[in-house]
């Protein structure tokens, strides 16, 4: 193993490489100074945008929002509830580089007063069961049912929040417009923000192809300046399950209602993160390419939150029936901090669900609390309903969260659930009351909770106030802590959060663990839709938004995954494109970028010499990187046994040669170079 510079040089520790660029502007930082959204160089992106308004599309002066209308909190406080992370001291803004008018077919036109979506609708795409023909989404006399939309949970002037951004479905009524066929039309939207989300779907009355329609466009800026975007709407009837935010079962016809699933997409893309919007200009798509826009919304800036526990939603599955019980889940902190609040996420839900009470409290012994459980709300409410596919966060709370701690989320779900989204392997115990128990939150015995639980539901987040941001690992198995001690906290995420802890000369970053066992970079496992007993999640490709971009306070992300690419046939090309496109979108979006090679897993059953042969040239490109990412780690050096290198060391292997045990994720951790995640 060998730590080298840019020019090859040897310059220390095995297991580490560290790139630093010869100049004052390295290859990485040069192709995000590139890029067409106009993100400016790494150095700045830190601090650029941190701590001020989110913003949401202007609904005009012909609607009235209601606070129960409104998903995000009061942002005037730095502990404001929002999906974000800490805040730092602003660098001040670099001077824009100017960004030239688009001028291509299927590019924004600069031209137009800027007004609310709402005055710009021009398309009518829900329509009521009993009057199919009132609307007509693509062209051909389809439409979304608004009875489905509401079993889903999608009232009109509902706030949806997905990744951060409260996008709110559209307040018309069935068979009036709801929405904008993209064709440069000038957006008013003013705030800052980390990133822009739409809600679109692709449907026009030409040839369907799964990829929808597409365009650029413009991102206006108060100070004159001006960003482009690239925004894709995936067909409505086609397009990729894995990657939409909303399944109907049905659409509605002329002739009534079709069997087949429609769905609605939620799209995010670059803003120049230091500067306030003023306007959003639509790309010149054209009526007949269908680029259908239902709402935009800036997600919310960083305010001074860390993520210290994270899980990925691996799945939806079937649970129960589950009647009036509590769920007590045990989580495990990186990061120390004042407040508290917690995320609750309905991913891959075609149904609302219903939150009753909610509380968190230190573990003592099993179920059982150190100290009285604080309860939450949500948005000033003691329970919450999260609409199919939508997330929500609790209120700030004053609850000290120490680093390094169990602690115990306590859910109750009043109604009768069947199936739930999901983190399927938990390497930990959690709990659930019997049916019928009723709100066992506030209580601080465990004895109500006589079923153990292996899986999270629900639960996907854990923020403390202050701290300096997060790291986020996006893996597989071996980072979700398989063969790895039980209810030990030994995973190499774990064990990289205590490094951190232990040492002063970089930021105690909070630690996000996104593995999810089973997972591929390329392939999707869960289908994406329904429930499933296949619970290895969506590829890493497909959950990038979700589980890296959208985390609090992402600063970092150390991506370990393609063992099971390879297992599975998937070419090391393959692999090795899908970790490019990964870090090109993670840069784009300001985020610094690890990769981790792939362990050996030679004597497992499937790890055979062609699955070999792809980890080699993956490996081989990875560790070539430097010019892709910004940093790579060699997890593969840090545990393979010299004389036999398609096979980890006995002391490290967990007992199945493909994972390995707590000294070889200990291993993993070691190989990190603290210094390579700043």
């Amino acid at each position: 193993m060998l730590r080298t510079s840019k020019r090859g040089a040897s310059t220390g520790t095995p297991g580490r490489t560290r790139h630093r660029p010869a100049g004052p502007v390295g290859p990485v930082a040069a192709a995000r100074r590139t890029v067409a959204t106009g993100v400016v160089a790494a150095a700045a992106a830190w601090a650029l945008g941190l701590g001020a308004l989110p913003a949401t599309a202007d609904p005009g002066p012909d609607r009235a929002e209601t606070a129960a209308d409104t998903a995000g909190p009061d942002t005037s406080r730095p502990d404001a509830t929002r999906p974000d992370g800490p805040a730092l001291d602003p660098a001040p803004d670099p001077a824009p580089d100017p960004v030239p008018d688009p001028v291509l077919l299927g590019d924004a036109a600069p031209d137009g007063e800027p007004l609310p979506l709402e005055r710009l609708f021009d398309n009518r795409g829900v329509s009521d069961d009993a009057h199919p023909g009132a609307a007509d989404f693509d062209g051909r006399g389809d439409s979304f049912s608004a009875q489905e939309l509401r079993a889903a949970g999608w009232t009109p002037g509902r706030t949806i929040a997905v990744d951060g951004a409260a996008l709110r479905w559209p307040a018309t009524a069935p068979g009036r417009p709801d929405n904008v066929l993209a064709d440069g039309q000038a957006v008013r939207l003013t705030g800052r923000g980390e990133a822009l989300t739409f809600l679109v779907a692709g449907g026009g009355p030409g040839a369907r192809t799964r990829d929808g329609a597409a365009g650029t466009g413009l991102v206006r800026y108060r100070d004159g300046s001006r960003s482009t975007y690239r925004l894709r709407a995936p067909d409505w009837r086609t397009g990729p399950l894995p990657t939409k935010l909303l399944g109907l079962p049905h659409r509605n016809t002329p002739d009534g209602r079709r069997a087949g699933t429609v769905r609605l997409y939620a799209v995010t893309v670059p803003v120049d993160r230091g500067r306030e919007v003023s306007s959003v200009i639509l790309p010149k798509a054209g009526r007949e390419a269908g680029l259908h826009v239902f709402s935009l919304a800036l997600r919310g800036p960083s305010n001074g939150w860390t993520g210290t526990w994270a899980a990925s939603t691996s799945g939806y599955t079937t649970v129960g029936p589950w009647t009036d019980r509590t769920l007590r889940l045990v989580v495990h902190s990186s990061a120390g901090g004042p407040r508290a609040r917690i995320r609750l996420e309905n991913t891959f839900s075609p149904a609302p669900v219903r939150i009753g009470h909610t509380t968190v409290a230190l573990r003592g012994k099993g179920a059982a609390t150190a100290g009285r459980p604080v309860p939450l709300t949500f948005g000033g409410r003691s329970g919450a309903e999260l609409p199919a596919g939508a997330q929500q966060f609790s209120d700030p709370v004053g609850f000290r969260v120490p680093p390094d701690t169990d602690l115990l989320v306590s859910i109750h779900l009043p109604g009768t659930v069947r199936a739930l989204p999901v983190h399927s392997y938990t390497s930990q115990t959690s709990y659930l009351s019997a049916d019928g128990a009723g709100d066992r939150t506030a209580e601080r015995g465990g004895d109500a909770y006589g079923t153990a639980l292996p899986s999270w539901p629900l639960l996907t987040g854990v923020d403390v106030a202050g701290g300096p941001g997060s790291v986020v690992a996006l893996g597989d198995s071996i980072t979700d802590g398989e063969r790895s001690t039980p209810g030990a906290n030994r995973r190499w995420p774990d064990l990289l959060a205590r490094r951190l802890r232990a040492q002063r000369d970089v930021p105690r970053f909070g630690v996000l663990n996104h593995g999810i066992s089973g997972n591929r970079v390329v392939t999707d496992r869960y289908p994406g839709t329904g429930a499933s007993s296949v619970l290895s999640g969506v590829s890493a490709e497909h959950r990038l938004e979700r589980d890296v971009l959208a985390q609090t306070g992402a600063r970092t992300v150390v991506v370990f995954e393609g063992v099971n690419d390879i297992r599975a046939g998937t070419t090391g090309d393959e692999v090795i494109a899908t970790l490019k496109r990964i870090a090109a979108t993670a840069h784009e979006r300001g985020m610094r970028v690890a990769v981790a090679t792939i362990a050996p897993c030679g004597g497992f059953f499937d790890c055979t010499a062609e699955a070999e042969s792809y980890r080699v040239a993956v490996n081989r490109h990875i560790r070539a990187g430097l010019g892709l990412y910004d940093a790579v780690f060699d997890f593969d050096a840090a545990i393979r046994d010299p004389d036999r290198p398609d096979r980890m060391l006995p002391r490290f292997d967990g007992g199945d040669h493909l994972h390995p045990n707590d000294a070889g994720m200990r291993a993993f951790s070691e190989a990190i170079d603290l210094r390579e995640l700043i």
